[in-house]
């Protein structure tokens, strides 16, 4: 067992290694460059064009509204990475790697516009009349690269029964029994129930979930943040301080090794936010729209919402507990969702550590709805539309399996589920940054259209 996750940590380590994050961080580079800083001068029009009513929608094409389509690609990356993998990238990188977070963030709000326009551009309608769109219908139409578009679909199939549903579940069912001490197969049972019910009624019903969902658990845990830094307003200051400082220094405590912040930040950012990965363009594809640039604009904004607000609270608070809990309060070698709870607990007693808990708990159902639909849309490429009813059922039982005990050493067997996971998600990105890269052109064409058309008043 210990022989096999070793190795599954090497292929991870591979995948995930300083040439991948490059080529992530690099194709957001690139892209950014091309659209003239898009994400900078757009975003106050991205975000109206999230947030408010569009009329008429019902005669555009598409199953779901730009808010739904918005809702759902957030549902799955607004997860565990936000509470547990920012706190993994301060205790590796040290607080530096914050800052470069919210760098991989910036550049990837480019890269997840791109992702958009290429979802609504190459999108099909499928033998159910519902809308497939993504990175294997980009590649396939726009590329003429059939089997890279296929290696893609299969990867993101693997992929979504690990970091989509066992290793949330796991996440879940681990958190309530060390709060609540409720038994983890209890837990499995009833996320089992709640996300067959809700996945029976496809990206409708997924749609409608996590717009009631993605927004409350938001709000709540963004508040319960800001009241930390209320409490503790003399501190907010050093601490961002201590992060842009650390960015380009490096923790004495590290070495000064400024590489371990950049890598981390950058690895935990992209980790957060999907931006390259090509998870969010198969939800995108789905939107009512009367352009693909306009959704575009709509799917830009879940970058910065998720890095630069959600991520960046639960950053700048681990720091703050740096700052001020004394040493030896929480235990050596604490990480992940674990330092968060307990730091929020520290500064915000008797709430905090529950208010993470309870945010853990939404974050990671939601990211078991979201997975479903990228899952089975990947699924159904590779195998057909009639192979989603089976691929549902066998979603819904790696939910309930990824909460059950087995006999051995069950940290090892959740290692592996993990480790496994994160192969196949990086996998993920090196055909969809190929047909992103390749597709540039493409996006630039249809920005300066739709851009155009606006200006002379064809397109409110």
């Amino acid at each position: 067992m210990e022989s096999l996750n070793e190795f599954i940590a090497n292929i991870g380590g591979l995948v995930w290694g300083p040439y991948m994050l490059t080529f992530l961080v690099g194709t957001g580079v690139y892209l950014t460059l091309r659209l003239a800083f898009l994400q900078v001068r757009m975003l106050p029009f991205a975000l109206k064009q999230a947030f408010s009513k569009h009329p008429n929608t019902d005669n555009h094409e598409g199953d779901i509204s730009h808010f739904g389509a918005l809702m759902t690609a957030l549902s799955a990356t607004i997860g565990t990475g936000n509470i547990a993998g920012v706190a993994t990238a301060v205790v590796l990188g040290g607080a530096g790697a914050v800052f470069w977070m919210w760098v991989s963030a910036f550049f990837g709000m480019a890269t997840k516009y791109a992702e958009g326009i290429l979802a609504v551009k190459y999108r099909v309608t499928n033998s159910k009349g519902e809308m497939s769109g993504g990175p294997m219908y980009y590649l396939e139409r726009g590329c003429n690269l059939k089997w890279l578009a296929i290696l893609f679909a299969l990867f993101g199939t693997i992929a979504s029964f690990g970091i989509g549903s066992s290793v949330q579940s796991n996440s879940v069912a681990a958190s309530l029994q060390t709060s609540l001490d409720i038994d983890t197969w209890k837990t499995g049972v009833v996320l089992t129930i709640f996300t067959g019910l809700v996945i029976l009624g496809g990206i409708k019903g997924i749609s409608r979930t996590a717009s009631i969902i993605v927004p409350f658990m938001a709000i709540v845990y963004v508040a319960g943040g800001l009241i930390v830094m209320f409490y503790h307003a003399d501190l907010v200051i050093p601490a961002i301080e201590k992060i842009l400082s650390e960015a380009f220094t490096g923790s004495a405590a590290l070495g000064g090794a400024v590489g371990l912040a950049i890598r981390y930040g950058v690895a935990r950012g992209v980790f957060s936010n999907e931006a390259g990965m090509g998870s969010a363009p198969i939800a995108a594809a789905a939107a009512k729209t009367d352009h693909p640039a306009r959704q575009a604009f709509v799917s830009m904004t879940a970058t910065f919402l998720d890095t630069m607000v959600v991520c960046a609270i639960t950053g700048i608070t681990i720091v703050i507990g740096l700052l001020t809990i004394p040493e030896g309060t929480i235990a050596a070698g604490t990480t992940g969702a674990s330092l968060t709870v307990q730091t929020f607990d520290y500064l915000l007693p008797g709430v905090g550590g529950s208010l993470v808990t309870f945010g853990l708990i939404f974050f990671a159902y939601s990211t078991i709805l979201g997975w479903c639909y990228y899952g089975e849309k990947c699924a159904s490429y590779v195998f057909g539309d009639k192979s989603v009813p089976v691929y549902r059922v066998i979603y819904v039982l790696t939910v309930l399996l990824g909460t059950l005990e087995f006999q051995g050493d069950a940290k090892s067997t959740t290692e592996i589920v993990w480790g496994l996971s994160d192969v196949f998600n990086g996998l993920m990105a090196i055909p969809n940054l190929i047909g992103l890269v390749l597709l540039s052109g493409v996006v630039v064409k249809e920005t300066k259209d739709f851009l155009e058309r606006r200006r002379k008043g064809e397109l409110p």
